[in-house]
């Protein structure tokens, strides 16, 4: 068997990547070899593999629901906004430049499309089967000339391609409808059909629109995946954190303690790797929430300065919003607080950045002992170490490079009272460590907060993607999935005008 399979969206955020781990952990259950690809990821959220390439953490996510080790091979091309008109461009783990959205798919995007069919020939030649993920829509007839990673590969590679549709939006019909509709009859002939995701009810009133759908397009319905509360993997869009961080609030299981814990985090443009947080989400009695307020300061027992694409331009918004102000002053009063990456910069002494604002000598907060000078060459480690009596282990991605000339040394970075701050994301996943810092926060904040003895982050994150697996084989025809897989597109499939535009 050397299957494949390209799950596309009709929209973004329709759950491709969370279709895509699901159909992974349930094939790996059934003894498959495989592995995920995404030929082109926009995101601030990434992921140091150990051979020290960065890729999205989505593809780090699915590695794992694949039981393998994430390479530089499933995420050749990723994309990091700078802003709205330009990104960084990471080609096989590894920065190559800034591009503006225009420059991009002007011309360099096409130019990759053999990198990553290579990557795409070398995976499906160590693997049974290999599941990628599209991005946006695969409709997108603006981009489509230049598309490496939706019908563009799908047609290079001949993937067969299922359709996910977020039915809890609604307009789910007229999205497949108009999905396939929009592509081409050579693109048409490589979408098999379509998987509703997000349905809440009775799945009976939902069958005759799919009856209805598939007389109408000659494609059939993979399965109908019902909601289920806190069924994502790490998110890809940064972009949209500001929305994201305005309603966000982790389920707060029973505390252990008297006291909850009460855990703030700034929500800075080009917010990167937010998903530090998570494992600090996941401990009963801990409530984080996502704040662009100093006011919403005033109750945190701990406030979180985290990484950012945009270390400057962060500490500009956290200045204009009277933030900044607001962590000066609670680092005097002995209050908690943690920078990660950018957000450790921010509170140091001063900033050189003739890389990334191109912004030359920068005054920061001040809180901690550190001038950091930005280096053109990305730092990407995987480092290990003992803080707090702990073992840790991380990963660093930055272009900063910290000069420490005082404090108390911790993970890389410095302690200065209660303020912390480290280039290391992914620490707090380290189970006896998140629990010695949160002991040390409680204290500090005078809570009677007490960490759980049995919370295992990587036990929490296997369970979630096993979930996922179960959401598939259950919710899914995985006989039909199988044969796609192993077989490809069915043929005959009809032609479902008016087409692509000339």
């Amino acid at each position: 068997m050397s299957g494949g399979l390209l799950v596309a969206g009709t929209t973004s955020d329709a759950g491709k990547s969370v279709v895509t781990a699901g159909i992974c952990r349930w094939l790996v259950r059934q003894g498959v070899k495989v592995a995920p690809f995404k030929a082109q990821n926009m995101s601030l959220n990434s992921f140091v593999t150990r051979e020290g390439a960065e890729i999205g953490r989505a593809q780090a996510m699915q590695a794992q629901a694949c039981r393998v080790e994430p390479t530089a091979l499933m995420n050749p091309v990723l994309l990091k906004p700078g802003g709205e008109q330009s990104s960084q461009v990471v080609l096989m783990g590894k920065p190559v430049g800034e591009l503006s959205a225009r420059g991009y798919h002007g011309g360099r995007q096409q130019k990759l499309l053999g990198t990553v069919l290579d990557c795409l020939a070398e995976l499906r030649g160590t693997y049974d089967a290999v599941i990628c993920e599209g991005a946006g829509s695969p409709a997108e007839i603006n981009l489509r000339r230049t598309d490496i990673v939706n019908m563009g590969i799908a047609r290079s590679a001949r993937l067969p391609v299922l359709v996910v549709g977020d039915i809890d939006r609604g307009g789910v019909f007229a999205s497949f409808f108009g999905t396939v509709a929009l592509l081409s009859p050579e693109d048409q002939e490589l979408v098999a059909g379509y998987l509703v995701n997000k349905f809440r009810g009775d799945v009976s009133l939902l069958e005759p629109g799919l009856d209805m759908l598939h007389d109408l397009t000659g494609r059939r319905t993979y399965g109908v995946l019902p909601f289920r509360h806190g069924m994502g993997i790490d998110e890809e869009d940064g972009l949209r954190v500001s929305l994201r961080g305005a309603v966000r609030e982790s389920q707060v299981s029973a505390p252990v303690g008297e006291d909850v814990l009460r855990i703030a985090v700034c929500a800075v443009p080009l917010m990167s790797n937010f998903t530090d947080v998570d494992a600090l989400a996941a401990e009963p009695g801990v409530v984080v929430r996502f704040v662009d307020r100093p006011e919403e300061l005033a109750d945190a027992d701990l406030v979180i300065v985290p990484g950012t694409r945009g270390t400057v331009r962060a500490l500009e918004w956290l200045r204009a919003r009277g933030l900044a102000e607001a962590l000066v002053r609670r680092a005097a009063e002995q209050r908690p607080v943690l920078g990660i990456c950018g957000g450790f910069q921010i509170l140091g002494e001063h900033i050189v950045d003739d890389v990334e604002s191109r912004s030359g000598e920068v005054d920061a907060l001040g809180i901690l002992p550190v001038r950091v000078r930005f280096a053109r060459e990305k730092t990407l480690t995987r480092p290990e170490g003992e803080a707090l009596g702990e073992r840790v282990a991380g990963y660093e991605i930055h272009h900063g490079v910290a000069d420490v000339h005082g404090g108390t040394p911790f993970l890389d970075g410095c302690r200065v009272g209660q303020t912390w701050g480290t280039h290391w994301h992914g620490s707090l996943e380290s189970d006896g460590f998140r629990r010695a810092f949160l002991r040390e926060v409680a204290l500090a904040a005078g809570r009677r907060f007490v960490p759980a003895a049995d919370t295992s982050f990587a036990a929490l994150r296997e369970e979630q993607l096993d979930r996922l697996g179960d959401l598939i084989e259950q919710h899914a025809d995985t006989d039909a999935l199988w044969r796609l897989i192993e077989s490809g597109p069915p043929q005959g499939l009809p032609f479902i005008p008016p087409g692509a535009p000339a």
